[in-house]
């Protein structure tokens, strides 16, 4: 079967960067093995790509927007007074940017597009449903057809956690559906051929006719070249649990260690906590007031190629965040077949099923504590459970969500919409 030829639009692409990047990258690349695909970046990944071995001109292009992008990150760095807080403060700052890059994009291919040298034309990031594109209808009028996606994140702060959202200066949170208002956003899905949807929220939040050609698929994979040991966790002796992430209020590491607590002093648990954030020194006191501290190893920030070396040797994976748009370090913890505890919320909610993992409800904040510390104490109590759910979760892992499988399931809407059939359901839950 002819490989489909196609333009891939990924600002954000960074191999050696986490979050959006990583995902830009992972999947543009992915790409590659299975169509005939260029990339197309902002000029602040080009080392990175040479780095990684890509060839400037013939496997991807780097795009100088930094007349206008730099300026406006200095802004929203300012806006949102660092520490990585202020997301949605970001993605506005984002919204005002993108379309300049996109502009200079259609500059430099858009001669190529009309003349029918491209099959598909893919935005892959920005990953935020709030940025509209004017590609989708170039696209169209040139009979290409624009694939957007995978869009994801605006997901709702949930009730009763409005002191964290605001420690996390997400003020613009609260206007946030005010996007759905913005010039373009109804072109750019109505002249987009398929929409790839990255959770059921963002599908949900689609007009009806742009959730007729969306694919649900969710942003996340995990590539086996650097997630590739499988835990091998002490037999005996306490049970270990692994955290990894920011310590932020949202991310919820004090509600964990409160949850923990019991377990942690009678010596049948050990926390490994594994990043950096604001929150460190209020952790480490409130670890000492507990009386666990001697049984919590905080790691701080590790390089993300070193975090599997601690998950390996954890019989399971907690993380009680109330916000994750998608969830990838659920997917990494189920890569090594470390089972998830999560709060059954959002992105985590959406990967982790009864055969390979534990959701607990959201709730208020004293409810998810309760629901965590319930589900500690029967899990220490049967590792034969943790076990059979590793595996599973390591074996639905490797079939459904590593990027290559992720690149064949977004081939098949390649196909789909070059042969003018129905677009597949392409991911299994």
């Amino acid at each position: 079967m002819t490989r489909p030829r196609v333009l891939a639009i990924a600002e954000a692409a960074n191999p050696e960067w986490v979050s959006v990047p990583l995902v830009g990258w992972s999947l543009a690349t992915a790409l590659r093995e299975v169509a005939e695909v260029h990339i197309v970046t902002q000029i602040r990944n080009r080392d990175a790509f040479l780095r990684a071995g890509l060839t400037e001109g013939v496997d991807f292009t780097s795009i100088d927007s930094e007349a206008l992008a730099r300026p406006l990150w200095a802004l929203g760095e300012r806006l949102r007074m660092g520490q990585g807080k202020g997301w949605t403060t970001l993605q506005l700052i984002n919204a005002l940017s993108y379309p300049w890059f996109e502009h200079l994009v259609w500059r430099q291919f858009g001669e190529a597009i009309r003349a029918g040298r491209y099959d598909i034309v893919h935005r892959i990031t920005p990953l935020s449903p709030t940025i509209s594109s004017s590609l989708s209808a170039k696209c169209a009028r040139a009979g290409v057809p624009f694939v957007l996606g995978p869009l994801n994140g605006g997901v709702p702060w949930p009730a009763g956690f409005d002191a964290e959202r605001r420690r996390e200066r997400e003020y613009l949170s609260y206007l946030r559906s005010a996007y759905k208002a913005l010039p373009g956003r109804t072109a750019t899905l109505r002249h987009s051929a398929a929409i790839l949807a990255g959770s059921r929220h963002t599908m949900g939040e689609l007009p009806g006719f742009a959730r007729a050609k969306t694919v649900y698929l969710p942003e996340n994979a995990i590539d086996p070249a650097r997630f590739s040991r499988i835990a091998t966790p002490a037999p005996d002796g306490p049970l270990r649990a692994a955290f990894v992430g920011r310590l932020v209020p949202y991310k919820g590491p004090d509600m964990l260690i409160e949850a923990a607590a019991p377990l942690l002093r009678a010596g049948r648990l050990h926390l490994d906590l594994v990043g950096d954030g604001p929150m460190m020194p209020a952790l480490r006191a409130q670890a000492d007031a507990l009386g666990v501290a001697a049984h919590i190893t905080f790691h701080g920030w590790l390089e993300h190629a070193h975090v599997q070396d601690v998950l390996a040797t954890c019989h399971l994976f907690a993380f009680p965040s109330i916000r994750e748009f998608g969830g990838g370090v659920v997917l990494e913890a189920m890569a090594l077949a470390v089972p998830p505890l999560i709060v059954d919320y959002a992105g985590p909610g959406e990967l982790v099923t009864a055969s390979r993992g534990v959701k607990v409800p959201l709730g208020s904040r004293a409810e998810i504590i309760a629901g965590f510390a319930a589900a500690l104490q029967n899990l220490s109590q049967d590792r034969a459970a943790l076990a059979a759910m590793g595996q599973a979760g390591r074996a639905w892992v490797l079939e459904q969500a590593t990027w290559a499988a992720k690149a064949g399931q977004v081939r098949a809407v390649y196909d789909a919409l070059l042969a003018k059939a129905p677009l597949p359901k392409v991911f299994a839950a």
